[in-house]
């Protein structure tokens, strides 16, 4: 199989087509931001696809089987964002983590908002157990590094979503081997891993790694999964040539929780949707020419060849008898074929002030 074929261009997510250089995909990342309460959760859902989210996305684990109690404990002062946790890693993960029991209700709840339902499975057990409600997997940037759960969820047959944040690009050329040797539906998103919203963050987004990313693999269809306030890196991601965008969504950033303050809001959400389908539109196809809506400036804009005086037949044109103005009628003669109308004789009467025609002159 060669590079070419190892990925395709076009897929569905659900009943949505993805296309390399489509319009946008949004996936609202809800994670944690329920703060254990079903209700909240479904308003989450709600609020996310008013807001133009086309997916609503979780996170199933259970604390135990994603992070070792012992070995943070052993780390002593915690790390990166968790250094503002209130509580320890372990019982952040714990209140973080969602009921098996909710997995049905959010699932009919995201088909009653007309989102897709998403989570990203962290165990190798919630593979099997979230797959017949995903239409696609989400391998967060964490799980990068373990190929045996990478396999598990790709060998469901589904389109595979992978974040690369805080990786290097052998880690990820590992990752994308495993996960085309069972899919050639994937999703290479850009990402940078660092949770703490400070404006800092944004000179190690990095987003020229989408340029890195399609001149290694033309074909495949590439994302951004992101944590910095505001639209800049949305629409950078968008105009690089990714169309799959995931940013954490939220009701209120002043809720307390561990997502919420880097997280959108439905206002936020909304607009960042909006600027990037104006955005997706404008970039269009790549092909210069004169678009449909420039037809008529064509006319009103450009110069045509046009006559000083009055002109008749068997007169010797000279080009001081010639000026160049606007408009430009679509039988008009236009200015870079002047000198092919210097030393043209007159077969046709011209009044002063009139533009000239080819079948005019002889």
């Amino acid at each position: 199989m060669n590079l070419s074929e190892k990925f395709s261009s076009k897929f569905k997510i659900g009943n949505t087509q993805i296309e390399a250089n489509g319009k946008p995909y949004f996936i609202a990342d809800i994670g944690a931001n329920h703060n254990g309460d079903l209700e909240k959760a479904k308003d989450l859902i709600y609020l996310a696809a008013e807001s133009g989210a086309h997916a609503a996305k979780f996170q199933h684990f259970k604390a135990e089987t994603i992070v070792s109690k012992d070995g943070f404990k052993q780390l002593g002062n915690k790390q990166s964002h968790q250094s503002k946790w209130k509580k320890s890693v372990f019982e952040v993960y714990q209140g973080a983590s969602i009921s098996l029991d909710w997995t049905q209700t959010l699932v009919d709840t995201c088909k009653d908002a007309g989102v897709e339902f998403f989570t990203s499975p962290y165990s190798l057990d919630l593979v099997d157990y979230v797959d017949p409600y995903v239409p696609a997997y989400k391998i967060g940037s964490g799980d990068i590094t373990w190929p045996e759960i990478i396999g598990k969820m790709s060998s469901k047959g589904k389109p595979m979503l992978l974040a690369c944040g805080a990786s290097t690009l052998d880690e990820i050329e590992k990752a994308i081997e495993t996960v085309t040797s069972y899919t050639n539906e994937i999703v290479i998103m850009q990402c940078n891993t660092n949770y703490t919203a400070s404006l800092e963050n944004f000179k190690y987004i990095n987003l020229n790694v989408i340029k890195t990313l399609r001149s290694m693999y033309p074909n495949a269809i590439l994302g951004l999964s992101d944590h910095t306030p505001g639209h800049s890196t949305t629409l950078g991601a968008i105009a690089l040539g990714a169309n799959i965008i995931e940013k954490h969504f939220t009701d209120n950033n002043k809720n307390e929780g561990p997502d919420h303050k880097f997280a959108m809001n439905p206002e936020s959400w909304k607009e960042m949707v909006e600027r990037s389908n104006e955005l997706s539109l404008a970039l269009g196809g790549g092909v210069k020419k004169v678009e449909d809506n420039e037809k008529e400036t064509v006319v009103v804009q450009r110069r045509s060849i046009r006559v000083k005086n009055n002109l008749n037949i068997g007169d010797l044109i000279v080009k001081d008898d010639l000026e160049c103005l606007r408009p430009c009628p679509v039988d008009a003669i236009e200015p870079y074929n002047i000198e092919k109308v210097i030393g043209k004789t007159v077969c046709e009467s011209i009044p002063s002030g009139e533009y000239i025609k080819w079948h005019q002159l002889k």
